[in-house]
């Protein structure tokens, strides 16, 4: 089932993920894209885009169809991207019967919880690669980085209010999958509701995820990835078809 996150509470989403926050990340990936021998006017896959948020700065350099599995994350990835075309589809089975110039996987990747699960979603990244063309895969961790962790926010607008947790944790580390919880309270005007939201996710060691991208016909390449201002980078998989 979709997580809450991204049905009911989308209402919510621009408060806890802006656009703005990821400028430096989305920059890092149109860089690496445009290493590739790019024509005029590239084309784009943007698998699992969500709210459009990397969408929103690669818009400028290709042309971007953007695929989701929710519904309610397509129609809110409008708000930034009007002018892209929207699919609604599962990466594990989408199928477009057309190949783009560069594929962007980001962490909707993480919702694979099985190799073949992950399988899958790579296997159509790279039919949906041109030859000479490029992915990015860009997971929040691998199994070797994984650490439990616990982030806190706050965000406000002219009526609402939320204050949230997320806590990432691993209940079995000899398995492929970990949670991740998020605990919110929601005020609008003076009423004010709590939520838990319960991800399960998919954590793979490098090694597999090396091998099951150079299974399906890439060409593998470890780039940098900025986490946040005060420059901490880790590695994501750059593909080359």
């Amino acid at each position: 089932m979709i997580p809450l996150l991204y049905r009911d509470l989308v209402p919510w989403y621009r408060l806890l993920d802006p656009c703005e926050d990821h400028l430096n990340e989305a920059t890092s990936y149109k860089e690496n894209f445009l290493r590739l021998d790019l024509p005029s006017n590239p084309t784009l896959l943007d698998l699992g885009a969500g709210a459009g948020n990397n969408s929103y700065y690669l818009v400028d350099r290709f042309t971007c169809t953007l695929v989701d599995l929710s519904p309610e994350m397509s129609e809110l990835s409008r708000e930034v991207v009007p002018q892209c075309e929207r699919v609604v589809g599962d990466m594990r089975t989408v199928r477009l019967d057309r190949t783009f110039d560069a594929v962007l996987v980001h962490d909707a990747i993480t919702y694979m919880t099985s190799e073949t699960d992950l399988r899958a979603a790579v296997q159509t990244a790279f039919i949906h690669t041109r030859p000479g063309g490029g992915a990015l895969f860009a997971p929040d961790c691998t199994r070797e980085t994984f650490r439990d962790n616990t982030e806190f926010f706050e965000a406000n607008d002219a009526t609402r209010s939320l204050r949230g947790m997320e806590w990432s944790w691993d209940p079995d580390p000899n398995d492929d999958m970990l949670m991740t919880e998020y605990a919110f309270l929601l005020r609008n005007g003076t009423e004010i509701k709590a939520v838990h939201d319960r991800h399960v996710e998919g954590v793979f060691s490098r090694a597999k995820w090396i091998e099951i991208l150079e299974s399906v016909g890439y060409r593998v390449e470890f780039v940098s990835r900025p986490l946040d201002e005060e420059g901490e980078f880790d590695e994501i998989f750059f593909c080359r078809r």
